[in-house]
């Protein structure tokens, strides 16, 4: 009944395509601080060496550790190029670069989910939308606390991050309705070992995930600075109930 293997070099493949892709979203306005950038290739590159090293030693498919590879590679030299044009400030910054580890870390989802068993088409469409569901509402956290760096940073960047995540949350959990999918789980056909629990954990998860996005978008409506930590405290919530509305999916249907 194996749809998708629960495997930790993919999850980090996903999140570091997803949070690069998200970084390219935010840095395109060329408004927000260079460090910001900075901070993100860097957490990204690392999260994709990790993976890189896991997938080599536990469970190897070519095709996704060359995306990993390709992943830290493309981040690390627009880092790098990041940092020798420091002097130029934002408007100096090439964003382009910062969406060539993405597109590169796409192309190794599409392997990673090509291996997984059952269904190809639906095993990689749900791994490209888990990428964009974690990368967004990590980037949306991280921007949140950045905030603090540099208090007069337009609102409007940390509220279009919650957008896109309220935007593939229709897309994330529809994917794994489809057979086979968490239906299974509540019909009896998927034994999930805890008596359903985990399937009532993944709706928990996925309602509150939809939730908290709109109730960022509200604190972010209000005035005062306090607001935004308002929200970036929401996030923190986000980034639980969104990592297990996918990994909880992923575990159940793995087994």
């Amino acid at each position: 009944m194996a749809v998708i293997r629960l495997d930790a070099a993919t999850v980090l493949l996903q999140w570091a395509t997803g949070g690069l892709a998200f970084l390219w979203v935010t840095t395109r306005h060329r408004t927000v601080g260079i460090g910001y950038g900075w901070l993100l290739r860097g957490t990204y590159l690392l999260l994709a060496a990790v993976g890189l090293v896991l997938g080599l030693r536990v469970r190897t498919v070519v095709g996704r550790e060359l995306g990993l590879a390709g992943v830290v590679l493309a981040a690390l030299f627009a880092l790098v190029v990041s940092v020798q044009r420091r002097r130029a400030g934002v408007s100096g910054q090439i964003a382009g670069l910062d969406l060539v580890a993405p597109l590169l870390g796409v192309i190794g989802l599409v392997f990673a989910g090509a291996s997984s068993g059952g269904n190809a088409a639906l095993a990689i469409a749900r791994t490209l939308a888990g990428a964009a569901f974690l990368g967004a509402v990590s980037d949306a956290m991280l921007l949140g606390h950045w905030y603090l760096v540099q208090p007069g940073l337009p609102r409007k960047h940390i509220s279009e991050l919650v957008t896109w995540l309220a935007r593939v949350w229709p897309l994330e959990v529809g994917l794994f309705l489809i057979p086979t999918g968490m239906i299974s789980v509540f019909n009896g056909t998927i034994k999930d070992g805890w008596h359903g629990l985990l399937g009532w954990m993944w709706i928990a998860c996925s309602v509150l995930t939809i939730g908290l996005c709109f109730v960022t978008k509200a604190a972010l409506k209000e005035k005062e600075y306090s607001a935004v930590m308002a929200a970036t405290g929401l996030l923190y919530l986000a980034i639980l109930t969104s990592f297990g509305t996918d990994l909880v999916a992923r575990a159940v249907l793995a087994g």
